[in-house]
């Protein structure tokens, strides 16, 4: 009675140098790499690994691959190529083994953005979230303000590991309100038309870096001086305030306010003038902003310095057996700290 081996016979000294594998990244399904076309031009044989997605294997138009006996077999006799995903796999085990050459595709950079796209549809999908899939643009409005500004305090706080987590929950936002869209039977887009007309903004915005113009861009206040100006004729904005978001927060809106109308040389007198706490607040912030100080970073820094002298005033006290709930004002000032 005989008894067949399920292990890949041992081809090391027969192999042919010819055969190769070809390893693809599942996120770029069945694109090949440039390095693999000489060994797929000269190949007798071009094996797909069952294991790749039923998608890419109709793609790539190859060959099933056949069992471990017969493909080391073909290997033995022709160069062979085996495309696979997973260097794992058995085919692509006992090819590797026995000394074939391994051609991998490179990532380029933002590859993993496809799975952050992969799993914000999924959500969206049937069978998916029932949260994500009711939310709509507008319900999202909170998230978006939430997240910028958690943003914001890990940049001030120069946290790098917060940051890196918010700028995904950032990014989650841009890829929700594009799957959102994508959705909407009147007027469709995805995030593809996204990411175009973005990188079609970069570049019409900066000739002097991908059209090779005599754009003369020496420094950085002559590239944001030539953005608005090429964004004026973009837009065809007839006001030099078009396109300010009022939504913005107060001290924010004043400070754009300022900028846009600094640019359009608006005199300082005819800022407002009046005593109202808003008046005054709104002049300081413009004036603050024309001398290129932001007035909403420079308020927050300010909060935040005058917070910490809180909490230390507590924990001061805290610390001489009193309750920071119930301090008086003498307390106050005998547990707030001293200048630096």
């Amino acid at each position: 009675m005989t008894t067949t081996s399920t292990t890949a016979p041992d081809v090391t000294s027969s192999l042919f140098a010819g055969t190769t594998v070809v390893l693809i990244t599942p996120r770029l399904g069945a694109v090949l790499p440039a390095a693999a076309l000489p060994s797929l031009r000269a190949a007798a044989e071009v094996y797909a690994d069952p294991g790749l997605p039923g998608p890419t294997r109709e793609e790539l138009a190859a060959a099933a691959s056949p069992a471990i006996e017969e493909l080391t077999e073909h290997a033995r006799r022709a160069a062979i190529v085996l495309i696979t995903d997973d260097l794992g796999s058995a085919p692509a085990r006992a090819l590797v083994d026995a000394g074939a050459p391994v051609v991998a595709g490179v990532e380029p950079p933002g590859a993993r953005l496809l799975d952050a796209v992969d799993v914000m549809d999924r959500l969206r999908s049937p069978g998916g979230c029932p949260w994500d899939a009711e939310q709509t643009h507008l319900s999202l409005r909170q998230y978006l303000v939430e997240e910028a500004y958690e943003l914001l305090e890990a940049l001030e706080d120069e946290d790098r590991p917060a940051l890196r987590e918010e700028l995904g929950d950032v990014l989650l936002q841009v890829l929700f309100h594009a799957r959102i869209a994508a959705e909407d039977p009147s007027e469709p887009f995805d995030v593809d038309a996204v990411a175009a007309d973005l990188v079609a903004k970069l570049v019409g915005r900066h000739p002097h870096v991908f059209a090779g113009t005599d754009d003369e861009v020496v420094d950085a206040v002559t590239q944001q001086g030539r953005w608005e100006e090429l964004k004026q004729v973009e837009k065809q904005r007839t006001s030099s305030i078009d396109g300010v978001a009022f939504g913005q927060p107060a001290v924010a809106l004043a400070a754009k306010l300022g900028q846009r109308t600094g640019r359009a040389r608006l005199p300082d007198d005819l800022l407002p003038s009046g005593e109202s706490v808003g008046e005054r607040l709104f002049r300081a912030a413009v004036l603050a902003r024309r001398e290129r100080v932001d007035p909403e970073g420079a308020i927050r820094s300010a909060a935040r310095e005058f917070a910490a002298r809180v909490r230390a005033a507590e924990d001061s006290a805290r610390a001489a057996g009193l309750d920071p709930a119930g301090l008086t004002v003498t307390d106050w000032r005998r547990h707030w700290p001293a200048d630096a």
